[in-house]
């Protein structure tokens, strides 16, 4: 998944658990991460997603992993009113996303690309399951599962964790999941960062058996044919979205919902985030393209620190 996957459990919590309960818990939900990569990657072109995206109008029987994400995946589509849209396979190879690349030193680049083709006009989204024997029928367009991948390894992560520990913190690139009262009793802390200058915060949350995500243009966003483009892309038009914006986070009780949310309400702009996440009632906060930051009255109750 190309991040660094975290495990904290305060310590007065190693205290009541017996240590190798606690080490082969915490084993287990690393182990999760490997899973899921090796399921639903898009990087590697024998994976079980890549082998259904290879024939998406054949039926395919799938790993429980791969079936989750994407029964997952449709019911976002259907919770977002298709504004979270995994079918976009295509435009981010069309712009050179089609490998892992290297953002860490800033934005990447990517000659001889096509125009990435557009998802728009391309129908409702419509996969076909079998619950019983795991086969799925993905539609016409391949899907990459991204975020929405990783936001379950973290909520699956988390379930392995709590059958021993009822105190833990996993952080997998800044999708955590926050399990008990932390370290003092009074919420796990967590630092928002200033996507115009990465070593300092804008706010820091104080959370309690909470999930948080971040979708942000600040690492993956490349050239591709003299253009800077990223990776979140608007399924309405086929091109890069989010207008007026550089990062939106969320808090919410579940890491893979919250990773859906940051992303639609990332796609819905500047000018229509916080009407978005009025109406559904979701705990954003956002920093626009100028630098400042607002949020939504549902994330006023999370906010320890603001600058």
């Amino acid at each position: 998944m190309a991040t660094r996957v975290t495990v904290r459990v305060p310590s007065a919590s190693t205290r009541t658990v017996d240590p190798g309960a606690l080490e082969a818990a915490v084993d287990s939900a690393l182990d999760v991460f490997g899973d899921v990569d090796r399921s639903c990657t898009r990087f590697d072109p024998s994976s079980p997603l890549m082998v259904a995206n290879g024939s998406p109008t054949r039926w395919h029987v799938v790993p429980p992993a791969l079936f989750s994400a994407l029964l997952e995946a449709k019911q976002a589509y259907n919770t977002t009113s298709g504004r979270f849209d995994p079918r976009v396979l295509r435009t981010l190879v069309g712009l050179g996303y089609a490998r892992t690349l290297d953002f860490e030193g800033g934005a990447a680049s990517v000659e001889h690309v096509t125009k990435g083709p557009t998802t728009a006009r391309i129908g409702p989204w419509r996969p076909r399951f079998k619950t019983t024997t795991s086969e799925v029928v993905l539609g016409r367009e391949p899907v990459d599962l991204g975020g929405i991948g990783k936001g379950l390894a973290v909520r699956w992560a988390s379930e392995a964790l709590s059958r021993t520990t009822r105190s833990f913190l996993v952080d997998a690139g800044g999708d955590c999941y926050c399990s008990g009262t932390g370290p003092e009793d009074d919420g796990w802390l967590i630092g928002i960062e200033d996507p115009t200058t990465p070593s300092e915060k804008i706010a820091v949350l104080s959370l309690a058996d909470r999930a948080v995500t971040t979708s942000s243009i600040r690492l993956r966003q490349w050239r591709a044919a003299g253009r800077t483009v990223h990776h979140l892309i608007d399924p309405a038009t086929g091109r890069p979205g989010g207008r007026g914006l550089l990062a939106v986070t969320v808090v919410g009780d579940d890491p893979a919902r919250a990773e859906v949310w940051s992303k639609a309400l990332f796609i819905a702009g500047h000018t229509s985030i916080a009407e978005e996440a009025s109406r559904h009632g979701i705990a954003a906060l956002w920093v626009a393209e100028d630098g400042t930051d607002s949020w939504s009255a549902a994330m006023a109750q999370h906010l320890r620190w603001h600058r």
